[in-house]
């Protein structure tokens, strides 16, 4: 779609949207702001014929979203609002020199003391998706008094969350997002440059560019490396619990920073959390749905009005909001309506079984009953021959993979292993963080394994719900790495993203076990240490056991029973 079309769509969900123009936008103003530290940030000033001192403010690094962001400010000024955007230091006229993340805080500070001092401006909000929600929350919990909201979408201030999951580390976003943003221009391929080894020398020896802060993000894999607890990540995890205002936190339940923004939202203040809403769609980090095979008729489209009437309820009317989680649950059509995100659900176990269903290629059974006699499935993994990503909640780079995609049939690969569940006999609603626990030995030192589970519609159209990844050495969410003895049988427990999804009745439950999920996850070489420092690679036996004394199951916490 091009940049036309784009336009021409927004416009007609602002045309739709409430609250309506009422004013106009008259002119834009650019002026130089002075930072702190005497560098200046280039401000454009979106002004109302109608000015009623209520500003939005938004700060961005992102030049080829001019026309987008142009629009949105001219829109807000037609309503009452004065629209500020600025460009990030070194960035499309800002002085200085870009570098990502690291002087966004006090730029951002220095930026509303300048607003605060301004006679047309009375009361701030903020507004941003991806790395521009960053850039407000990594000042949200020292802003002048005049702020009095935020709405921030796809982003969350656990960095550790938003780059690892058990060590290994999320390839199609960050790897990907230093490549494209590396200050220079790079033609070298996505695919075979995470697929380069060592990782570690991929930004000299095939971008030819050297990028210190990519290298210290593939490099510090313990959750508990200082790296992460302290300095620009230590604050910024930080910041949600001490934010005072009231915040509109909105994620996709197949976006790539959802994980994060769980973390963000459960860490709010009580304070802020009273006031706060929390709003989780079937969407891909763009606001598009990313389901496949499910009704949506009750879905809507609120990308362009829940940001405008939250701001008109709380900088125009003078309204504080009461706290909300509106959560939309995929296979239900449906959007709950809660006072906050559930915790502690009650939950149903499905355990693995060597009874597969009649006729099925699968290795083995899911089901309800326990008691099931013991079995065991090997396979061989080969990190030269990755599983790769399809139907995925963590990706970015690779879109076409992105979401609740139709899956392979069982069978499709011998290195991926399938359980398969009777129908069910009863409508099932997953709320939560479903999480798999497995009985697992390999003969490498360390390795990794994969969990998806799927939803298998009744004319036998395979569809994913979640899907994840652990190692042995990070095995049960560890923040540091642990040994691991070869051939010993350990407990691992895969615990997925939040999701709400209906498992309908006379649908399957289907896992995938696997140990790859390329490029969403780098590739483990199955060797010890840290990934990203290795040169080769060897193969390993892997051997997932069930049954008997091992409990291998299924838990997925359940609303509404």
């Amino acid at each position: 779609m091009d940049w036309e079309e784009i336009l021409r769509r927004l416009q007609t969900l602002y045309d739709e949207a409430e609250p309506k123009a009422s004013a106009e936008y008259t002119n834009t103003d650019t002026v130089m702001v002075e930072m702190s530290d005497g560098m200046h940030m280039k401000t454009e000033i979106f002004n109302t014929s109608k000015p009623t001192g209520a500003v939005i403010l938004q700060r961005t690094c992102y030049p080829h979203m001019d026309k987008m962001l142009y629009m949105q400010a001219r829109e807000y000024a037609k309503r009452g609002f004065t629209f500020v955007i600025q460009w990030c230091r070194g960035i499309n006229g800002s002085e200085g020199t870009w570098e990502p993340n690291i002087y966004d805080r006090q730029d951002g500070l220095d930026t509303l003391s300048w607003l605060c001092r301004q006679d047309w401006c009375d009361r701030i909000g903020y507004l941003g998706d991806s790395y521009l929600a960053y850039t407000g929350w990594c000042m949200l919990d020292s802003v002048p008094d005049k702020v009095k909201t935020m709405y921030l979408g796809v982003y969350g201030c656990d960095r550790h969350t938003s780059a690892y999951k058990d060590g290994l580390f999320r390839q199609d976003i960050l790897t990907a997002w230093a490549k494209d943003n590396a200050g220079v221009k790079i033609d070298a391929d996505f695919l075979e440059s995470a697929k380069f080894r060592p990782q570690v020398e991929v930004d000299e020896k095939m971008w030819g560019v050297h990028l210190s802060w990519y290298r210290d993000w593939i490099t510090h894999t313990d959750r508990s490396d200082n790296y992460w607890k302290e300095g620009l990540w230590g604050a910024l995890k930080s910041v949600p619990s001490k934010v005072k205002i009231p915040v509109f936190v909105k994620e996709g339940w197949y976006d790539h920073h959802l994980g994060s923004a769980m973390v963000t939202y459960r860490s709010l203040s009580k304070e802020a959390l009273s006031t706060s809403t929390l709003k989780i769609g079937p969407w891909n980090h763009g606001y598009m749905n990313a389901t496949t095979h499910q009704k949506t008729d009750n879905l809507g489209e609120d990308r362009i009005s829940s940001p405008l009437s939250w701001f008109a309820k709380i900088l125009l009317d003078g309204e504080t909001p009461k706290q909300k989680a509106s959560l939309y649950m995929i296979g239900k059509d449906e959007w709950l309506e809660l006072d906050k995100f559930p915790e502690d659900l009650p939950v149903k176990k499905f355990s693995l079984t060597s009874s597969a269903p009649s006729g099925s290629k699968a290795a083995g059974g899911i089901d309800v009953k326990e008691g099931a006699s013991e079995g065991k499935v090997s396979f061989v993994y080969d990190p030269e021959n990755p599983v790769m990503s399809h139907g995925a909640e963590s990706l970015f780079n690779t879109q076409k993979e992105v979401g609740s995609l139709e899956q392979p049939e069982v069978g499709y690969r011998d290195d991926v292993i399938s359980f398969v569940s009777e129908p069910l006999t009863e409508d099932i609603d997953i709320l939560g963080q479903i999480n798999v626990k497995l009985n697992v030995s390999s003969d490498a030192e360390d390795t990794a394994f994969t969990a998806k589970l799927m939803e298998v519609f009744p004319d036998g159209t395979a569809v994913n719900i979640r899907g994840t990844i652990t190692t042995l050495a990070y095995r049960n969410n560890s923040d540091k790495r642990l040994t691991y003895t070869p051939g010993k049988v350990e407990e691992i427990n895969l615990k997925m993203w939040d999701v709400a999804w209906e498992a309908k009745k006379g649908s399957r439950l289907r896992l995938d076990i696997s140990s790859s999920d390329f490029p969403q996850y780098a590739i483990h070489p199955n060797k010890p240490g840290v990934w990203s420092t290795h040169a080769t690679t060897q193969k390993a036996t892997q051997t997932v056991h069930f049954g008997g004394k091992y409990d291998s199951c299924i838990e997925l916490p359940v609303y509404g029973k």
